[in-house]
């Protein structure tokens, strides 16, 4: 099981796309003291994995106590990081602490096209240094990118990029308009390209040596298995089921851009919230609606639960609108049972 620590607000970017709308720490951050009681919590709920994000997860000074403290209580701590700030320094701070994997955003090998999504002149440069000296310090990474309609032509290039740099995994983000994505819906795939991209990208999977995960893009699940693709991702939305969000003040949601609150750690503990809100039972039903009911595929891809509420008027139950399979069983008016 996965949960993503949200660990601050503060970031040294202006993304356009931020799911978050980040850029200034907010006033009532969880303390060190209430971020380990948080760590005690997670362990407790029976999680492997803890990814530490942001905002940018490298400005909060407490950042390698928390670290340290996650490791000592048998989580595998792992980072969602623009990769700016990881200096030589601050790479062999992040091994010597206990830090797995660092996830570093590029969207694009463009260096103008990068720095003008990411709203900073030097975020590609320093982005690579970062890059770099995980390398140096043998700190395993990622590359994390951000696909939209002006970059989705440079994924396979990506792809190689991350292979040919030492990644251990090249994960692609799908847009889900919230946040200040909200305002780039114009530029995100309509679904026919979505359902393209995906068989490149699975088709891709069969090239290279490194796991390719589309995140948010869970009708990839069906992709794989049509055009007999092996990846050991085998479910499509975790939302809820063995995922989720922590916010920078202590609220829980099933994901990042799922708006629904499923409780508060300061008012409850962490353990509790998972096992028992009523929110998190919802969605463990599966009991899905619309195309996503009656899809041959629809346990092992699940829809994406974020887009469903988003286009559905904030049912998250609701069908998966997004998927090309979907909409070509309505056309022909013929779902399977």
């Amino acid at each position: 099981m996965i949960v993503s620590w949200m660990t601050t607000n503060q970031c040294n970017l202006k993304c356009k796309h931020c799911y978050q709308d980040a850029g200034s720490k907010k006033t009532d951050e969880l303390t060190t003291e209430e971020a380990k009681k948080l760590i005690d919590e997670i362990a407790a709920a029976g999680f492997r994995i803890m990814i530490f994000s942001g905002g940018e997860p490298l400005m909060r000074p407490d950042i390698y106590t928390l670290v340290s403290y996650a490791s000592g209580r048998g989580l595998r701590p792992v980072f969602g990081t623009n990769g700016m700030l990881i200096t030589e320094e601050a790479a062999k701070k992040l091994k010597e602490c206990g830090a797995a994997s660092m996830g570093i955003s590029l969207d694009s090998l463009d260096e103008e096209k990068h720095n003008q999504f990411r709203g900073d002149e030097n975020a590609y440069r320093l982005t690579l240094r970062g890059i770099e000296n995980c390398k140096k310090a043998g700190l395993p990474f990622q590359i994390h990118t951000t696909i939209m309609d002006w970059n989705q032509e440079e994924v396979s290039h990506i792809i190689d990029f991350a292979v040919r740099a030492g990644a251990v995994a090249s994960y692609l983000f799908f847009l889900i308009p919230v946040g200040r994505g909200i305002y780039l819906e114009e530029t995100s795939l309509e679904v026919m390209e979505y359902e393209r991209l995906l068989q490149t990208i699975m088709a891709k999977q069969k090239e290279v040596p490194i796991d390719i995960k589309p995140t948010c893009a869970p009708q990839f699940t069906r992709v794989a298995k049509e055009m007999e693709v092996d990846t050991r991702f085998t479910r499509g939305c975790l939302a809820g089921l063995s995922y989720c969000v922590i916010s920078p003040v202590g609220k829980v949601r099933p994901c990042a851009y799922m708006v629904e609150e499923a409780g508060d750690v300061r008012e409850e503990a962490f353990d509790r919230i998972w096992k028992t809100s009523s929110l998190f039972e919802n969605l463990r039903t599966q009991d899905y609606k619309g195309t996503c009911r009656e899809c041959a595929y629809g346990k092992a891809c699940g829809g994406c639960r974020a887009r469903a509420g988003y286009y559905h008027e904030g049912d998250y139950m609701a069908e998966d609108s997004y998927c090309a399979y979907g909409k070509q069983l309505l056309e022909k008016g013929a779902l399977p049972n």
